[in-house]
């Protein structure tokens, strides 16, 4: 007997069912995954991380998300980075005046709102390791952003010869139902943009920061609770009551007697010591003497994955600030590189938002320079630059009235010194007199340019 052809919507809703399903015996999986010499995590951490190579994906999101969510070290870790990434907030601007103005309506769009969602963006990225937007483009060239979570992307399907050149985003196994990539030369109403951190080469996702911190959080976190298991049973004791008993039975009656009716604390007790009963306490003998040594040792392990110092996760290393400010730099570092790169993630959404948009609109410069700023990652930085050019500035001020350096070469060291890029453009100083320093040159008074020997001997 032949069988119809199962419909899209029909099969979609197959396959949705299998996916709850899939997603019920995952979190059945991760609530009843045993404890191993390998792990220490007490009904939690799964055997995905015995081999890198043998990962699922979506187990390691969904285990970073449950940290996230339950161990507050895994917490802490997360808005750490967020708190130095983003801090109070980030903004956008474009050199063109015109372009600039849309690209601040689309900024602070009720239905973008950046600047909530690029807090819960960096979160993600750090969990995770990789950022899905999928934009949705209106008639006049407005375009909306979501970020869809990692774990609902099956595949992401690229051009056979070059995994750089993604085609779509696959929802499902079969890859019939998938999110478009980004085309710069169709005419789209939706498709979808990819961003991933910690990228191997030749991979086409990203891996979490967080991710290869797990089994250790993990083991912080079942030592911890052992530490907390001791120190409980360590306080606690039990009677023990010698006397002559002619019996079982009587010996039976009086320790339910005792059972019914144990003595309270801070109770006196008297007994009858020529009726042959006698108390003690006994208590569980515990020695601990290597645990704070333990715990500190998974701890730095924690720390130095993540490449942040012990005091940053509240375990001071050193009593003096010469360390504590020492062990920062490399920290520094890392957190300037993952603030840049995630810079470059907004420059690049605004890019092509505004290349949507110019495809209405002509005045919108699609080729305009986009700039992203944010804070400081550490104040200490703004401190040591402005140091060196008060330093440096009276020198270099004393070299250009001297002729011996132009306008040029004065702005470059002098951004050089406060770690800004300079854009190139020179406006035309002004020289004080050596002979009467507080004599300015009028400014239609121009002084021959040093670098050029001929306009010295035409003066």
């Amino acid at each position: 007997m032949p069988t119809k052809k199962t419909s899209t919507a029909k099969r979609i809703a197959i396959l949705e069912r299998q996916l709850s399903n899939a997603n019920e015996a995952l979190e059945v999986a991760l609530s009843l995954s045993p404890e191993r010499d390998n792990n220490f995590f007490t009904g939690g951490l799964s055997a995905n991380y015995q081999d890198r190579n043998s990962w699922d994906r979506k187990k390691v999101f969904a285990e970073s998300l449950r940290a996230w969510r339950v161990n507050p070290l895994a917490r802490r870790i997360v808005r750490l980075i967020r708190s130095f990434i983003i801090g109070k907030g980030l903004e956008i601007n474009a050199e063109d005046d015109y372009t600039n103005k849309f690209l601040q309506s689309w900024w602070t769009n009720p239905l973008n709102d950046f600047e909530r969602n690029i807090k819960r963006w960096k979160d993600d990225e750090t969990r995770t390791g990789n950022l899905f937007f999928l934009f949705s483009i209106l008639e006049n060239g407005m375009s909306y952003i979501r970020a869809v979570p990692p774990e609902s992307i099956e595949d992401i399907v690229t051009k056979e010869n070059d995994v750089e050149q993604v085609i779509k985003f696959a929802k499902d196994t079969i890859g019939d139902d998938s999110y478009p990539a980004y085309n710069p030369e169709e005419d789209q109403n939706s498709f979808m943009v990819h961003f991933a951190s910690n990228q191997p080469v030749g991979s086409v996702w990203g891996e979490a920061d967080l991710s290869p911190l797990l089994v250790w959080i993990g083991r912080y976190s079942s030592w911890l609770e052992d530490r907390v298991r001791l120190n409980r049973f360590r306080s606690a004791f039990i009677y023990v009551v010698n006397g002559k008993y002619t019996n079982e039975t009587e010996r039976k009656k009086r320790e339910d007697t005792l059972n019914s009716s144990p003595p309270k604390p801070g109770s006196i007790l008297v007994v009858n010591s020529d009726a042959g009963e006698t108390w003690e306490i006994q208590s569980a003998k515990l020695d601990s003497s290597d645990a704070n040594t333990d715990g500190l040792a998974i701890k730095k392990m924690i720390a130095s994955g993540v490449g942040f110092p012990l005091h940053y996760l509240a375990e001071p290393e050193s009593s003096t600030r010469t360390t504590a400010e020492a062990a920062g730099t490399p920290t520094f570092r890392t957190l300037e590189e993952m603030q840049n790169e995630f810079f470059k993630t907004l420059s690049i959404l605004a890019r092509i938002s505004l290349e949507v948009r110019s495809k209405k609109d002509p005045k919108i410069k699609r080729d305009t320079k986009i700039t992203v700023s944010g804070p400081d990652i550490t104040e200490r930085d703004n401190a040591t630059l402005a140091l060196a050019l008060s330093r440096t500035e009276p020198a270099l001020a004393d070299m250009f009235d001297r002729h011996l350096i132009d306008e040029k070469e004065f702005l470059r060291v002098s951004y050089k010194m406060f770690a800004e890029v300079w854009n190139g453009i020179t406006p035309k100083g002004k020289r004080r007199s050596i002979s009467n320093p507080n004599q300015i040159t009028p400014k239609e008074e121009e002084t021959p340019d040093i670098t050029d020997p001929k306009k010295d001997e035409e003066k």
